[in-house]
């Protein structure tokens, strides 16, 4: 565990545009698939053939979704996949919930089920979790794309929705709210950070995690690579190209370095806790547990083909992406080099007088 040691970031609420008093929505792509409520509401178990094909498009032989022009990653099962398998990966290495979890969704408020919300739910496997495991509370899912799934529990919905539109019509209705990897995605993270604290009730708990786009060398350094030559260390390089164009698109993805400040200076939270986990970018490191870097290594394996779109869409060359790819992969499957993926993390809660 680690102490943040970034420059504290001043706050500012005019990072979006909000009214405390609305409830709104601001979206105007925004496809509920119930009502825009946090109230549980039966499952969507199947999805019409015209919904679907008005979510998802197909980019360099990948199924995207059809509603944000930043976040290029796909949204196909291959992908749903590599997450669900990334999820077990994160709850070995971190545990399934922050321990505030608990204590935050016991059930003491009468007539006033505690509401869980996952932005960017991906495959839908932490809520889906949480919705199991909390069967009074009442759990939405949002992504750009309908959850898949048809073992939804009942107290569980999905809504189809770009956050960057705002976040206004669910100001004060949950008690936690969730985002893993997503600032790829986010073009103000910051600005994000602002709503879910109107979001989130006194004394809800905000639960981040995001990683950097940059690669570590065993001694926590960061690795200097850039785009200005196509040579090893590959994977390191396959990132830096990754970062400028996921960073083209407008997604912010420096929000990683920052997210700690932006919460401890944000006036509605308290208790700001910070952990960052470094994990081996493939089984080199003998001390570490075996299973977790292995499933590190397949998740970089997995995730070098759902980049793709991404950089193809960025405007680099084939050739380059081809050549990036198969030496990254031969990279990573003889563990040639001794690097890390760093994971940050931050937990807060909401201040009852706010």
């Amino acid at each position: 565990m680690h102490t943040d040691t970034d420059d504290e970031d001043a706050y500012s609420d005019a990072s979006f545009g909000f009214d405390n008093a609305s409830g709104i929505a601001s979206s105007h792509t925004s496809h509920d698939v119930s009502m825009r409520s946090a109230s549980p509401v039966p499952s969507v178990r199947s999805i019409s053939s015209s919904f679907r094909a008005q979510a998802y498009t197909h980019e360099y032989g990948r199924g995207l979704n059809n509603y944000s022009e930043v976040y290029r990653l796909p949204a196909d099962d291959e992908e749903l996949f590599r997450l669900d398998t990334q999820h077990v990966m994160f709850t070995k290495l971190m545990g399934k919930y922050h321990p505030k979890m608990a204590e935050v969704m016991v059930d003491d408020v009468p007539g006033e089920p505690k509401a869980v919300l996952d932005l960017g739910c991906g495959s839908g496997m932490w809520i889906m979790d949480v919705a199991k495991d909390f069967p009074n509370c009442s759990a939405v899912a949002v992504d750009l794309v309908p959850m898949q799934s048809l073992d939804m529990p009942s107290n569980l919905r999905s809504e189809v929705d770009d956050i960057n539109l705002g976040l206004e019509h669910f100001y004060g209705d949950f008690n936690v709210v969730h985002a893993r990897l997503i600032s790829t995605g986010i073009k103000d993270y910051e600005g994000l950070i602002n709503h879910i604290a109107f979001v989130l009730r006194p004394g809800g708990l905000i639960d981040l995690m995001e990683y950097d786009f940059h690669v570590y060398d065993e001694n926590h350094r960061r690795v200097q690579v850039d785009t200005s030559a196509v040579e090893g260390p590959w994977w390191a390089r396959w990132m830096a190209f990754a970062n400028v164009a996921a960073r083209q698109r407008g997604g912010d993805v420096d929000a990683a370095t920052h997210i700690c400040s932006w919460v401890r200076n944000h006036p509605m939270f308290e208790d700001v806790q910070y952990r960052e986990f470094w994990i081996p970018c493939s089984p080199w490191k003998k001390d570490f547990p075996l299973d977790i870097s292995m499933c590190m290594r397949d998740d970089i394996l997995a995730f070098l083909k759902s980049g793709r779109p991404l950089l193809l869409g960025s405007g680099v060359p084939e050739e380059t992406v081809r050549q990036l790819e198969v030496n990254a992969e031969r990279e990573q499957l003889r563990a040639s080099q001794r690097h890390y993926v760093r994971l940050q993390c931050v937990w807060a809660q909401k201040k009852h007088d706010s």
